[in-house]
């Protein structure tokens, strides 16, 4: 069988940067299990992995536009410090939930001053090109159920 819109993928895989930094990987563990066109994982990878069947070898780079965009320079901002009076220690790579206008949102402490912190709240990976290897392990039908949800369920997948 082949890798199509609502197909269930098995797949294990190494993410390395564009300076060949390992970001993530698979291997030695479960593979990653997704519904392919379910918006799981990053677009330009499910599109590439289309047509692919078990035992396929594939290298992908994915460009910022089809992972995680391009980086937005009006999503950072230095916020004053006495915004985290319940914080004692203020690092640079700490992660906070900001609230904002579309709800929270995950961002990065980039700087850290005395009167202000630099947050960033594009994705840390937004910007960079994605270089995948991967290996596809197991494609399936998904269940009505998994479509209906958009997200694997069993093995390796959601559990309700």
């Amino acid at each position: 069988m082949q890798i199509a819109l609502n197909t269930v993928v098995s797949m294990h895989y190494t993410l390395v940067d564009e300076e060949g930094t390992e970001l993530d990987s698979s291997i030695g563990q479960e593979p990653l299990v997704f519904l392919s066109g379910a918006q799981n994982i990053i677009d330009g990878l499910d599109k590439a992995l289309q047509g692919k069947q078990v035992g396929d070898k594939e290298s992908v780079s994915v460009s910022p536009e089809e992972a995680y965009g391009p980086v937005y320079s009006e999503m950072v901002q230095e916020v004053p410090r006495d915004n985290f009076q319940d914080v004692d220690v203020i690092e640079i790579g700490m992660q906070f939930m900001a609230q904002t206008p579309g709800g929270e949102q995950p961002v990065t402490v980039i700087a850290v001053g005395e009167e202000g912190v630099t947050l960033d709240g594009n994705h840390p990976l937004a910007g960079k090109t994605l270089n995948f290897e991967v290996e596809i392990m197991d494609v399936r039908e998904a269940t009505q159920e998994e479509l209906d949800h958009g997200h694997v369920h069993g093995e390796g997948g959601h559990h309700h």
